[in-house]
């Protein structure tokens, strides 16, 4: 049967090299992005500009329904088959406020959209990889950077980021004894998102036991 590839996470370059990488390897995997809406006042979704390559099975999800990531789980199965590799990449969308410039339901949308739908997500994965009882989970994420003494303070990306990895880090912990892969990455650098990429794929396609349970940070003097 056909690798099953899920990628979802956030409208970046590293998710769109991601992709690149996965076509390399299987005619089509399932895509689905974190809805990028926190400017919106009404909470309506953004058209993805993203463009991904041919192949891509675009899905929906809203992150904030415990509903909808069952339901973006089991669509993707259908489409594909089987999910051998489900990989997350978080990379949550800088906000450049003051502390009193984000409104209410701006907050609400960021927390559900960045925080929440992860959660949900990865519990659907993990209940899904322990009844299949093989396959990979990976838990993507650039290093948090201060960005410098002048720099623009990101007043939401950073804590929605340090959620997901302390999250990831509590998920990692516990997956010793599961019949499934669960694997954190790390280290991604600005203009090296084809690379990083490529490393990835390389650690998952070895599917090596000693890569799981434990973030694998990304260095190029490591890869190459």
């Amino acid at each position: 049967m056909t690798r099953g590839i899920l990628i979802v996470g956030n409208e970046t370059s590293l998710y769109s090299a991601a992709a690149a990488e996965a076509v390399k390897r299987v005619e089509s995997f399932a895509a689905a992005l974190v809805p990028n809406r926190f400017l919106l006042p009404d909470g309506g979704n953004i058209k993805p500009k993203l463009e991904l390559p041919e192949g891509a099975v675009h899905l929906s999800w809203n992150p904030a329904s415990p509903i909808s990531a069952r339901t973006m789980v089991l669509a993707a199965e259908n489409r594909l088959g089987q999910i051998n590799d489900a990989i997350l990449v978080c990379s949550p969308p800088a906000v450049f406020k003051s502390t009193e410039a984000p409104m209410p339901e701006e907050i609400e949308f960021f927390v559900n959209d960045h925080i929440k739908g992860w959660f949900f997500l990865i519990r659907e994965l993990i209940q899904y990889f322990r009844r299949s009882g093989s396959g990979s989970l990976s838990l993507v994420s650039p290093e948090i950077s201060s960005g410098g003494k002048n720099a623009q303070v990101d007043l939401l990306g950073p804590p929605a980021l340090a959620s997901f990895r302390a999250f990831a880090q509590g998920i990692l912990a516990l997956s010793a004894n599961e019949p499934f892969l669960v694997m954190g990455f790390s280290g991604s650098e600005a203009g090296a998102e084809e690379e990083f990429a490529a490393w990835l794929f390389k650690i998952i396609d070895e599917g090596a036991k000693k890569n799981s349970g434990r973030w694998n940070k990304y260095s190029k003097l490591r890869f190459f």
